[in-house]
């Protein structure tokens, strides 16, 4: 069974930073590519960053580049989100997908086959 499960979420003042995790079934990380995604009220989903399981560099979205980054421990399963320095901006719920083959374009949402529930992010000014 595949499962996602976000946490970590919740409010922040601006130039704070929290680190979201995302706990994955055996069956979810098996699917190797990992990533993160945010969707604030209005807006279309948004790629933030993707891993590939087995090793290589990270795609980070160039809107949180230099901020954010992505990790994973392989023992627990566990893909981590770290956002620093955060702007209202960044507010919205922030998921967890997998997916099982390589994709040209990593942060598209359309490319991903499972998700998790969300985990809200607010950032006040």
């Amino acid at each position: 069974q595949v499962q996602l499960v976000e946490s970590g979420g919740g409010s922040v003042q601006a130039g704070g930073s929290l680190r979201l995790s995302c706990v994955a079934s055996r069956d979810a990380y098996n699917n190797k590519y990992m990533a993160w995604f945010r969707q604030a009220p209005g807006k279309e989903r948004e790629g933030v960053a993707s891993l590939y399981t087995g090793g290589g560099r990270p795609t980070i979205a160039n809107s949180v580049k230099g901020r954010f980054s992505i990790s994973q421990d392989m023992v627990k399963r566990t893909v981590f989100l770290q956002m620093n320095n955060l702007t209202p901006e960044d507010s919205g719920m922030y998921y967890c997908a997998s997916r099982k083959v390589w994709a040209e374009r990593p942060l598209r949402a359309d490319v991903y086959d499972y998700w998790g529930q969300g985990t809200q992010v607010t950032v006040s000014s």
